[in-house]
């Protein structure tokens, strides 16, 4: 237990550190930063491969971030083009709200029907923890791609 607690603590690490600085690298090219993050999402569940988790067993928890950092991005870009700064903030932290309790009904959701069709859907650290980063950060690229699409 104690090794899978500190392997799971340095991928994530590692993960932050690498999604940090790339996402700061990108912060001020609109055009690619959809698209840099979206990869930084592939690169979180590419990171799982040497773990043997499979994708299926934390597709609740991608369906989570998904849905949380999707509805959140589009709060903020709306807070941001009403009040600025402080209305991006106060959009991420209303949506951060909203968006945690919609996305755990469809994590829940889908969860369940996994549970029924019998497809092993258990919870790791690391397993639970890439699947919401690597969701979120789908979730956001996908919304920051439409949005620049729209010229927002």
């Amino acid at each position: 237990m104690k090794n899978h607690f500190i392997s799971a603590i340095i991928s994530i690490i590692i993960l932050c550190i690498v999604i940090f600085a790339v996402s700061l690298y990108f912060i001020y090219n609109s055009q690619l930063i959809g698209l840099v993050i979206l990869g930084l999402g592939v690169l979180c569940l590419v990171s799982l491969l040497p773990f043997r988790i499979s994708i299926n067993t934390i597709w609740p928890d991608i369906v989570f971030g998904i849905i949380d950092n999707g509805i959140l991005v589009i709060l903020s870009i709306f807070g941001g083009e009403i009040a600025g700064v402080v209305g991006a903030v106060i959009g991420g932290a209303v949506g951060n709200s909203i968006t945690d309790g919609i996305a755990g009904i469809f994590e829940g959701f889908v969860a369940e029907k996994m549970r029924k069709k019998n497809i092993s859907a258990e919870r790791t650290m690391l397993g639970s923890a890439v699947g919401k980063m690597a969701g979120c950060l789908l979730g956001a690229g996908l919304v920051l791609i439409i949005a620049n699409l729209f010229n927002f």
